[in-house]
């Protein structure tokens, strides 16, 4: 199929979904098994396996702050690299590539001097305890020391998607995760590095997989090209793409701010216990929301090149296609989560007391993810066709609107602060879904309604 450059534009939508969908769904499940993998091993380390686990679980607001910033940069510029290659111009994809490339070099430096500097400090600040913070500095301090390969992996494998070739993506992430599975037993417990020892097992993954991911974009099979010629940063070149990417960037890094409000609310009502339970919840919260987001990136190049090149009718039937299957997957998850908690939470750990505490909040606290599928598909396609503006929207609603301040609020609502607490994140996400539904369905019929005239000119 990619023999013919213009694939996207002329390959059924429903094939076309499928062959893209499949290796980027695959990709993500690998790419959650960076830091569920670090998990299963550090919740299994003897006599001390549950505290370790708590403290890399304060850790991940800083990853996601970290993931945050490749995002801000990709996520914006692979749609646009994508449009620009539905017009018919490469040149423009190409400077657009070579551009967010630079800014990940200086962002990735930036982040990695002050993790070390302050990593201490914003580790306590994201709620370690005094029993956690030995394991959590342990982790984040040789963490800090890959930075650059996981904004460079992340960063630049959007475009590899970005072009439609998602099985190369995919193995790209395939790749670092065999690395990362073989070497965490090996520096944990051979080595007997604890937690040092799956942080450093992250940084060498992330490392290799960058080489792959540099070496084919600026080889002879893809598409768009990593030239020396376009590395200079234009402000009128990468602006677009991170303003774009803002939405993204909110999503995530937000996500940071909302651990910190959830571990600083459960650390206050329910102890260690509840924030290590936190960690689980959001470790099955991945298996949830990464498939979904690999089957909404497999949809973005479609999308985004139809949209450049004015096929209003392929852009509406590529979103009508997302939403069923989305909606479908995060209906059947929700269904095994509320019937099965405990599997589910027994994969992290074999304590007996925090999965019997876990296994009940981990129902309330998805108790809105049948319905997110709908959330993901509109988020995604607001940013296939460029509406950053819109894409802003509904992040910053969803997050700052009304989860923040249901953290704090239901607590005095319920007669448990603490599942108070955990209910904060399943009613935020069913008004969320409303109001981006409300404000999809206008905004999708006038990008459509727009393109058609233009067409008619």
């Amino acid at each position: 199929m990619q023999n013919d450059k213009n694939f996207l534009g002329t390959a059924p939508i429903g094939k076309l979904l499928l062959k893209l969908s499949i290796p980027t769904v695959i990709a993500q499940l690998i790419n959650m098994l960076y830091n569920v993998v670090d998990r299963i091993y550090i919740g299994h380390i003897p006599g001390e396996g549950s505290l370790a686990l708590t403290g890399v679980g304060v850790c991940m607001p800083i990853i996601m702050i970290v993931t945050a910033f490749a995002a801000l940069i990709s996520s914006g510029g692979a749609p646009r690299a994508s449009i620009c290659m539905g017009k018919q111009d490469n040149k423009s994809a190409e400077q657009i590539l070579g551009n967010c490339f630079s800014l990940q070099i200086v962002v990735s430096i930036v982040l990695t001097v002050v993790l070390l500097i302050w990593n201490k400090d914003l580790l306590m600040a994201f709620g370690a305890s005094k029993n956690t913070l030995g394991y959590a500095t342990d982790y984040m301090r040789i963490y800090a020391l890959g930075t650059l390969f996981v904004q460079l992996t992340l960063g630049m494998n959007a475009f590899i998607t970005a072009q439609g070739f998602t099985t190369t993506s995919m193995v790209s992430v395939l790749i670092g995760a065999i690395c990362n599975i073989t070497l965490d037993p090996v520096f944990i417990f051979v080595f007997n590095m604890g937690v040092k020892g799956a942080a450093l097992a992250t940084v060498l993954s992330q490392a290799i997989s960058t080489i792959w991911v540099v070496v084919f974009l600026s080889g002879k099979k893809t598409q768009l090209h990593l030239q020396k010629k376009y590395m200079g940063l234009k402000p009128k070149i990468f602006l677009p793409c991170v303003a774009l990417g803002l939405a993204t960037f909110i999503m995530q890094a937000s996500e940071s701010v909302v651990t910190v409000c959830f571990n600083s609310s459960l650390l206050h009502y329910g102890g260690d216990i509840a924030v290590g339970a936190m960690t689980i919840l959001t470790s099955v919260m991945q298996f949830a929301m990464l498939p979904l987001q690999g089957i909404a990136q497999g949809s973005q190049p479609i999308a985004s090149y139809n949209y450049g090149a004015k096929n209003a009718d392929r852009v509406k039937k590529t979103f009508r296609l997302l939403v069923i299957t989305c909606l479908t997957y995060s209906t059947l998850l929700w269904a095994a989560v509320q019937i099965i908690p405990k599997v589910f939470v027994s994969i992290f750990t074999s304590d007996a007391k925090l999965v019997a505490f876990t296994a009940p909040m981990l129902k309330i606290y998805l108790g809105g993810l049948f319905l997110f599928g709908i959330q993901i598909a509109c988020q995604i396609t607001f940013t296939s066709l460029g509406k950053a503006v819109n894409s802003i929207i509904v992040a910053v609603v969803r997050k700052f609107v009304l989860l923040l301040p249901l953290i704090y609020i239901m607590p005095h609502v319920v007669s448990n602060p603490t599942i108070g607490v955990y209910m904060a994140e399943p009613i935020a996400d069913i008004i969320a879904v409303l109001f981006t539904s409300i404000l999809f369905t206008f905004q999708f019929k006038k990008a459509l309604a727009q393109i058609r005239n233009s067409n008619k000119m």
